[in-house]
């Protein structure tokens, strides 16, 4: 065995070492024993030992120096690994590229190492996935990875004599292009087969572009059965109508209804991972008289029977044997209460409320499935869950798809006209409850004020007391106030009809109302021309338009706080019979020639919920404490009595939504006689009188009673009382001498009327004046005598003595 060179250059420098050792251990053995011979000894058997493990080193490989390891030849694994059409790869444990083969470089580049290559972001994960499970397993899966053209297959394992490093492999992905063959079969004999069962078909790219059509789409949507396709934007070659349906659009709905069928072409398990948006489609259009997703397949009398269906008044609609919707004219969708421009949904039982679904759905699908048939059934439509209706079922049979006929009438006008009467009926219940409780009231408010107006006769200003009973004459009238609202929306309040114009009545409270608007709030008025009178109290009538006014305040400042600007507009229109019948009130209004006064505000509407409350006496939005809840329903009230109509509505601004509110009155035009001119002429003002006379008072509450018989008797008159009628007929015919009858309307026993015919009796021409709660245009029209007089309670001392003397005046002119 021979040495190498460096063993060689080794050695004569261990020699070296072990010939010092040795003469060092030689010098010591000598310095210790002193004898020459031992020391000889010593260094024989040193050498002989130097020559044992000499050679027994050179027989033992494990005690060789260590050689160095010798750099691999990388161009030898190049060589190696150059493979046509793989690109091939080597990194080392830091993910650096060792080396690569020609293709690789190609296709990635040399500057990029995997797992990191130019590829897109789902590629990049993984790869890195492959490479993490190549380092602990030893191999990865396969894995398809791509950038923005082309594709590979990727495949990774870990190798050396360490494993220090990983082989990475590609194989590109041949992209196929599945237009180009099944376009040939598209234009070809396959197209023709389809088009003469009824099937147009064409071949669309992702772009929505047409590539390839049958002849007979190109027929049907062209006009060209030889005309090129491609380049075509499919959706403009179809229209659809509201229901959905879809035609071709050069024949519009002359030509039969299509069912389009889209097929993605897009193979299973494709490594591209496509989506069916980003694929090629293959677009089916089937005609529906076909049979084919239309309905009436048996002889193709779907269309003629859904024209028939839609010119019909009754709501109609059919569905299949699944419950599926097939069509619905547009009564029914009226009825239904879907919005127009809406779709109908997919099954009827999308039309009512969730608690009604499943009794709709067994119903469909019972007359649907079973022997031919009819019934109806009550449910309630999400469009107005209060209301329940009757839906018609009959199941239908000789249709093909079809198989239940649903009826829905369209019971919206009905509605309205029951919600009309009901809330008319209401407000009559209302205001005879609050005539009756108003008038009940007023005797005693009437007792309480006249004894005020007594116990001041005894005090003067200054007086301990006089200020305490002013103070509670002060809120007598305020209650007395009260009590003529609910009067008026009774329409049994005391009115003083005059022939008027309505913008005088606005002129007299502009001022006034301009103090109860304040300065943000801007008033505007518009009068018409030629606006015709009307009769109304023009006291009440004011009443009316402050009412609207403070509302209209009201409204603006809850909206925009107490600083808040806006408007309020008075208008007054002339309105002709003919414009009453285009009104939309106009089953309500009878025909006639009438003047409105329209009051339009900035506040912000009323809510939907409250326009049908606002005219109910005590309804108000206002906070606890801050309204009575009887302006608009004595505004009601007034116009009412005065034989208008009054209407509330909102003022929609540009979003669609509530900008104000709108209060219309339409008071009917009075037209003037004769009578009315005399009774224009200013009457000449009663003398105070003096004379005296003999009253008797009929009135059965004892307090109104006694403050009246104390107020006359004041006066100088001489009174004779009794508590009801009867008793009143008796004094009369026991003395007969009275020059006149004070007298309360409602009594027990006997009423004031009644009292009155029969005094009458006795005697003709005697003065009658009654006293009474109720309106006077409501007792006159019960009352037909001459010479009949009336005042309002509750009336003061002051009054009611003004008012006997007026009376006695002009009888004994």
């Amino acid at each position: 065995m021979s040495l190498t060179g460096k063993e060689l250059s080794r050695l004569p420098f261990d020699a070296a070492i072990v010939a010092a050792a040795a003469l060092a251990s030689a010098a010591v053995v000598w310095f210790v024993t002193g004898t020459m011979a031992v020391t000889a000894a010593f260094i024989g058997g040193l050498a002989v030992l130097a020559l044992v493990a000499f050679a027994a080193a050179r027989g033992n490989p494990a005690t060789r120096a260590v050689e160095e390891p010798a750099l691999p030849d990388w161009s030898v694994t190049v060589a190696a690994i150059e493979q046509p059409g793989i690109a091939v790869a080597i990194t080392d444990r830091a993910n650096r590229l060792v080396c690569a083969n020609a293709a690789f470089e190609l296709w990635f580049g040399s500057s990029h190492a995997p797992p990191r290559l130019p590829v897109d972001g789902a590629s990049s994960d993984l790869l890195l996935r492959a490479s993490r499970a190549a380092w602990r397993e030893g191999e990865s899966g396969r894995a398809t990875i791509a950038d923005e053209t082309n594709s590979w297959t990727a495949e990774v394992v870990r190798a050396g004599r360490a494993e220090a490093y990983l082989v990475w492999r590609f194989a590109p992905v041949t992209r196929t292009e599945p237009l180009q063959a099944i376009g040939k079969y598209v234009t070809g004999v396959f197209g023709r087969i389809l088009s003469n069962a009824g099937v147009e078909v064409a071949l669309v790219g992702p772009d929505g572009a047409v590539r390839a059509a049958s002849a007979g789409f190109a027929r049907r949507a062209m006009g060209d059965g030889h005309a090129s396709m491609a380049g075509q934007d499919f959706t403009a070659l179809l229209r659809s109508d509201e229901r959905e349906r879809i035609y071709f659009a050069r024949e519009g709905r002359k030509g039969s209804p299509q069912t389009l069928l889209q097929v993605p072409l897009v193979e299973p398990g494709s490594p591209e991972r496509l989506s069916a948006d980003q694929a090629p489609s293959l677009m089916l259009l089937v005609d529906n008289g076909v049979g084919v997703g239309g309905w009436g397949t048996d002889s193709g009398q779907a269309p003629q029977l859904e024209a028939l269906l839609e010119q019909l008044p009754v709501g109609l609609a059919m569905t299949d044997r699944d419950g599926h919707f097939l069509f619905a004219n547009p009564a029914f969708r009226n009825a239904a209460g879907i919005p127009k421009g809406k779709h109908v949904p997919p099954y009827p039982s999308d039309l009512v409320v969730p608690a009604d679904k499943t009794a709709m759905s067994d119903a469909v699908r019972r007359y649907g499935q079973g022997p031919a048939s009819s019934g109806d059934i009550a449910v309630r439509l999400r469009s107005d869950p209060e209301e329940p209706v009757s839906l018609g079922l009959t199941g239908v049979r000789g249709l093909g798809e079809a198989a239940v006929l649903l009826s829905l009438a369209d019971t919206t006008e009905e509605t309205r006209l029951k919600k009309q009467v009901a809330q008319a009926t209401k407000m009559q219940a209302v205001g005879q409850l609050a005539g009756g409780v108003a008038h009940d009231f007023n005797n005693v408010l009437t007792a309480i004020i006249g004894y005020c107006d007594l116990m001041l006769l005894r005090h003067i200003p200054g007086d301990s007391d006089y200020d305490d009973i002013q103070q509670i004459k002060a809120n007598s009238n305020r209650a007395a106030s009260l009590t003529r609202q609910l009067l008026a929306f009774s329409r049994q309040q005391t009115l003083q009809p005059e022939i008027i114009q309505l913008p005088d009545v606005i002129s007299e409270v502009n001022q006034l109302l301009k103090r109860l608007l304040g300065a943000k709030i801007t008033l505007r008025t518009h009068h018409d021309r030629d606006l015709g009178p009307v009769r109304a109290d023009p006291r009440q009538l004011e009443q009316v338009i402050i009412n609207l006014a403070v509302n209209a305040r009201d409204a603006i400042q809850a909206r925009g706080g107490e600083n808040a600007s806006g408007t309020l507009t008075f208008a007054t229109r002339r309105i002709t019979a003919t414009d009453i019948r285009r009104l939309r009130d106009n089953e309500i209004i009878p025909a006639g020639h009438y003047t409105a006064l329209i009051a339009q505000d900035t506040g912000g509407g009323i809510p939907a919920d409250d326009l049908t409350k606002i005219f109910e006496p005590f309804f108000t939005t206002k906070e606890l404490g801050k309204g009575t809840g009887l302006g608009l329903s004595t505004v009601y009230g007034i116009v009412k009595q005065s034989g208008g109509f009054i209407f509330a509505d909102n003022v929609m601004g540009p979003d669609g939504k509530p900008a104000g509110a709108r209060f219309t009155i339409y008071l009917p035009v009075h037209q003037v006689t004769e009578d009315d001119r005399e009774k224009e002429k200013p009457a000449e003002a009663a003398a105070d009188w003096s004379g005296g006379g003999r009253v008797l008072l009929v009135e059965d509450e004892d307090m109104v009673r006694a403050v009246a018989e104390r107020a006359l008797t004041r006066q100088g008159y001489s009174v004779t009382t009794a508590s009801d009628g009867d008793e009143g007929l008796e004094a009369f015919k026991a003395s007969g001498e009275f020059d006149l009858v004070v007298s309360d309307v409602v009594m027990p026993s006997m009423d004031g009327p009644a009292m009155a015919r029969e005094i009458r009796k006795l005697a003709p021409k005697i003065p009658v004046l009654f006293m009474s709660g109720y309106a006077e245009e409501q007792l006159r029209n019960e009352i037909s005598f001459d010479d009949m007089h009336f005042i309002p309670k509750p009336f003061s001392v002051q009054q009611i003595a003004t008012k006997v003397g007026q009376v006695l005046s002009k009888h004994s002119g």
